[in-house]
């Protein structure tokens, strides 16, 4: 029960809270969502990925493991939904939105805090769940913004696309400067901690402005559907996995409760950015957002 009560009052409720600040903004003003989310995915995701490569304290070898284990399950996660995909016979811009909203999940403001209750702030388990924070959101800034976009024209359009997503850079730019060993003077990294904490508001607010101008002329079972996969089979399938690779107990169950996050917010963000399906898509975020209450306290309950 007080897992229960720690995810509806700490993850769930404050969630709540920002989206329903959106909402509101959006009822009474006129505000245009996809300029904030332009904002949200060009400028303070790239940031929040950054700052948090260069403050998580992990070993490379701890960083291989887990990237195995994420790309693995992506991987396992993309055949669950092509299976669904193929059975619903889905048109092409609802593909990539089912896709997009299976693979990918809220490992960062939902996922870090929670971790650090469960295993009472354990500094292993937090580095496997930044590192998977920051996976999950470098893979929908290229196979999410792919997915979103292959059915409108040439790959090469796609590809372009995924090249000028400044996410890319902004890991690749922390790597580098975490080989390298360098220190960013204080007036430069200020500013971008400032943006990197602001990240998970703006975004919030940004869904909410989204839900605010939802067409409600949708088919919810397909909600259900990506909800069931993303919050039902992504901790069995993390299960099966960490047994298969072989992680010692105490990473284990961090990997399996990390698969077991709501859909994550970055695929309502594409969905608005490119324009496709961003009401399935926002509906998706909030409805597992909502039932992962339920769904995360069983996984914790189970994980022992």
């Amino acid at each position: 029960m007080s897992y229960f009560l720690h995810i509806l009052l700490s993850n769930v409720l404050p969630i709540g809270i920002m989206i329903s600040v959106g909402f509101l903004m959006g009822k009474k003003y006129s505000i245009h969502a996809g300029s904030l989310s332009k904002l949200v995915f060009n400028l303070f995701m790239p940031i929040f990925m950054f700052a948090l490569l260069l403050e998580v304290s992990i070993t490379w070898g701890l960083v291989l493991k887990v990237v195995l284990f994420s790309l693995s399950f992506t991987v396992l996660s993309a055949i669950a939904a092509e299976v669904v995909i193929r059975l619903r016979k889905y048109n092409a811009p609802m593909r990539g939105a089912m896709r997009n909203t299976i693979l990918f999940y809220n490992s960062g403001n939902y996922m870090i805090p929670l971790n650090q209750l469960v295993f009472s702030g354990n500094p292993v388990t937090l580095a496997v769940q930044i590192i998977v924070s920051v996976i999950q959101n470098l893979l929908p800034g290229t196979y999410g913004i792919y997915n979103a976009n292959a059915h409108k024209g040439k790959m090469t359009g796609a590809f372009k696309t995924i090249l000028l997503y400044p996410g890319i850079y902004a890991v690749l730019a922390a790597v580098a400067i975490r080989l390298l060993d360098v220190t960013i003077p204080e007036p430069i990294y200020l500013p971008l901690e400032y943006i990197s904490n602001a990240t998970i508001a703006l975004a919030l607010i940004t869904l909410g402005v989204q839900l605010s101008l939802l067409n409600l002329n949708i088919r919810y079972s397909d909600v259900l559907i990506s909800s069931a996969l993303r919050l039902l089979a992504g901790p069995l399938l993390g299960f099966g996995l960490v047994k298969l690779i072989g992680f010692d107990n105490l990473i284990a169950n961090a990997l399996v409760l990390s698969c077991a996050a709501p859909t994550s917010l970055i695929c309502a963000l594409i969905a608005m950015e490119y324009d496709n399906e961003p009401d399935f898509s926002a509906h998706a975020v909030l409805f597992s957002t909502v039932a992962s209450m339920l769904t995360v306290t069983v996984t914790i309950f189970a994980l022992g």
